[in-house]
């Protein structure tokens, strides 16, 4: 298929390579025009906006930080909307809220394109090795159609309905179960390793309770306080405020994300808005008086 892409960041940039790898022709662009350049030795052609990475294609996909993000390629007429020709898709990969959602599904509706939502669970190494669980929603013949395009990036769909905005409510809510899982490992080891005793033995135990990579994966992020960003902690905070926002939608109260919300605040007010969101754990260090690696450094730079 003819395929257009836009946002080339972490996420974007593997997920654009296994497309190329799965026989599609990519037309692709990102505001930073060095990171799709990169990919035109893989044989992408570089489009110079959005509007030109989606005209002559049957779809475009979208991979961006946030709404403003997304609302920039896509309206005006530079944007995603003006490029893409009738019947043609825009799948939005993008965790971004519900509200904008429905305003870029409206606008490509009245265009005569069609919207999907097609959100994906996964870090940039899962983008790169085809590891990525996709949700995508919207009118179920489109997502039939589209089904070789999910499969060329992840390794299990999951449909989450028929309008567009489900996708990333779904999105929001795994994200949240996942920030949660973050603030539960931080207080737990705060705990134990004030007690004296060894979080890593704790963590193994973990793993073997749970069985879940997840947990592995993030538990050792946060044992080893290996806070490299392969998710800025801002971008995580705005998952959660998005989640409730979602759930103020339908009137669901969300207590616990009202926690973690401003627990990944206090963070931000410590300047770790750039470290990866698991280094929300040096909130429950500080609290609880433990040494960081984070406080080590500082102390030794000031020395």
């Amino acid at each position: 298929m003819e395929i257009g892409f836009v946002g080339l960041g972490k996420m974007g940039t593997g997920m654009a390579r296994n497309l190329i790898r799965a026989g599609h022709q990519l037309t692709v662009y990102n505001r930073t025009p060095e990171k799709a350049e990169s990919l035109r030795g893989d044989g992408a052609t570089v489009a110079d906006s959005p509007a030109n990475a989606a005209r002559g294609t049957q779809a475009v996909f979208t991979m961006l930080a946030d709404d403003h993000a997304l609302a920039h390629v896509t309206f005006g007429e530079h944007g995603i909307a003006a490029g893409l020709q009738k019947g043609a898709v825009h799948i939005s990969c993008s965790t971004i809220s519900t509200h904008l959602a429905r305003r870029v599904m409206d606008e490509h509706t009245e265009r005569g394109q069609v919207m999907i939502s097609a959100p994906v669970f996964g870090r940039p190494e899962a983008a790169e090795a085809k590891r990525l669980i996709v949700v995508p929603a919207g009118e179920h013949r489109t997502l039939e159609r589209l089904q070789p395009l999910f499969d060329a990036i992840g390794r299990r769909t999951f449909v989450a309905g028929d309008q567009p905005w489900k996708a990333n409510a779904l999105k929001l809510c795994g994200n949240f179960m996942i920030a949660s899982m973050l603030e539960a490992f931080s207080e737990s080891f705060a705990v134990v390793r004030k007690s004296g005793m060894d979080h890593h033995i704790f963590l193994e135990i973990m793993k073997e309770l749970f069985g879940s990579p997840v947990y592995a994966n993030y538990g050792s992020i946060i044992a080893d306080e290996k806070f490299e960003p392969a998710f800025e902690l801002k971008l995580g905070l705005k998952d959660v405020r998005l989640a409730l926002d979602a759930a103020m939608e339908v009137a669901a109260p969300m207590p616990f994300a009202s926690i973690v919300r401003d627990q990944l605040i206090s963070a931000i007010a410590n300047g770790q808005e750039g470290l990866d969101w698991s280094s929300i754990a040096l909130v429950s260090a500080r609290n609880a008086g433990l040494p960081t690696r984070e406080a080590a450094q500082k102390s030794g730079a000031r020395a």
